[in-house]
């Protein structure tokens, strides 16, 4: 049980020793910082009389409070509702998308789930597709995995298409569980729901899984979330009884954010607007790169024309650039590059990858 998870072993400590750090996807404008507020939150005022954090994630995603689980993270909330998942269904089957992000596949794995797999498909853009869920799935399936935006593509899936996948994963008596840490990644406001961005919460057997770490650069809070129907939720807070909670101090600080909420998300939006110019224009402009970045994202999945993800990664780590090698993912043949960091610290990485890939 618990497996090694090669990706986070393999990241840990790399983006704080990189001279130029195009591997992490979170939107942070500082390296690391030791103290108790993070930075973007400094100075910033507490609110006088705050709803609970429930409320305040429920508001944000029209849902009813009791439909909210606070966590530690989007990784605790995937591990809570995998379990959950698990203990609610005589099936011990979890179905998780490939490519797709390493920890999704051990996590399970380790709790007792046996994991299989299905394809996004490369040769159509990496597609969410109901057709390949339903062939996927069987009789022993508690649940199907999926993140939006893919992680490592970058592909958002539409609220239609959201739907029309957890329809099929309702035909087959199962549930859905989508991670949404990159759903706010988008160029405006798409919706009015789950920070402006494109949410499954509220479809039918679907559980949403997101956190304060990516688009909002919050990462040292460790406060996510798990959205799904009550009855789900009071198992998943059944499961949370066994491992560690929220410490109060990130909890305060995450209210001081909703209190700040529309201005701390657009700065989030233009520093996201700005980076995806950046990383877009680059690999556009780049003839032996293959792939693109999507529309309002600031990363992505690209291949080398003559060497793999782990020979360019390994290059590009020797000239101190960042970047991850695709085999983490299940796709080795390239690599995902990233554009989370200040602007100027972006445009002085992929200038050094430039001179990478013009030595390869």
């Amino acid at each position: 049980m618990f497996e090694p998870m090669p990706y986070l072993e393999w990241i840990a400590g790399r983006p704080a020793t990189a001279d130029h750090d195009l591997g992490s996807s979170d939107l942070r404008t500082y390296r690391s910082d030791d103290s108790v507020t993070p930075p973007r939150l400094s100075g910033l005022a507490d609110p006088d009389d705050p709803p609970l954090l429930s409320a305040s994630i429920a508001a944000e995603y029209g849902v009813d409070e009791s439909s909210v689980l606070v966590t530690a993270g989007a990784t605790h909330a995937n591990f809570l509702a995998a379990a959950a998942a698990l203990s609610l269904s005589e099936g011990d089957e979890i179905v998780v998308e490939e490519p797709g992000y390493d920890p999704l596949v051990h996590t399970p794995a380790g709790i007792g789930g046996t994991v299989e797999r299905f394809e996004r498909p490369a040769r159509s853009g990496y597609p969410l597709l109901p057709s390949e869920i339903a062939s996927a799935v069987s009789g022993q399936t508690a649940l199907v995995t999926v993140t939006n935006r893919h992680n490592p593509t970058g592909r958002l899936a539409s609220r239609s298409e959201l739907a029309s996948v957890a329809e099929a994963v309702t035909d087959a008596n199962s549930r859905l569980l989508v991670d949404e840490v990159y759903g706010p990644y988008t160029a405006e406001n798409d919706a009015e729901e789950g920070f402006g961005g494109v949410t499954a919460a509220g479809l039918p057997n679907t559980i949403v899984t997101g956190s304060f770490t990516k688009f909002h650069g919050l990462g040292g809070l460790q406060v996510g979330w798990l959205i799904a129907d009550e009855p789900f939720v009071e198992r998943a807070r059944e499961v949370f009884m066994h491992v560690p909670s929220v410490a109060a101090p990130s909890r305060a600080l995450a209210r001081r954010f909703f209190a700040h909420r529309d201005e701390l998300v657009a700065e989030s939006r233009a520093h996201l607007r700005q980076n995806h110019g950046l990383l877009a224009s680059f690999v556009e402009e780049r003839s032996d790169l293959d792939g693109g970045i999507a529309a309002g994202c600031t990363f992505g999945f690209v291949e080398h024309a003559r060497v793999d993800g782990d020979e360019l990664a390994e290059a590009a780590w020797d000239a101190g650039v960042l970047v991850v090698p695709g085999r983490f993912f299940g796709a080795p043949s390239g690599i995902r590059i990233s554009a989370g960091r200040s602007p100027e610290a972006v445009e002085a990485g992929l200038e050094a990858l430039s001179e990478v890939l013009d030595e390869l």
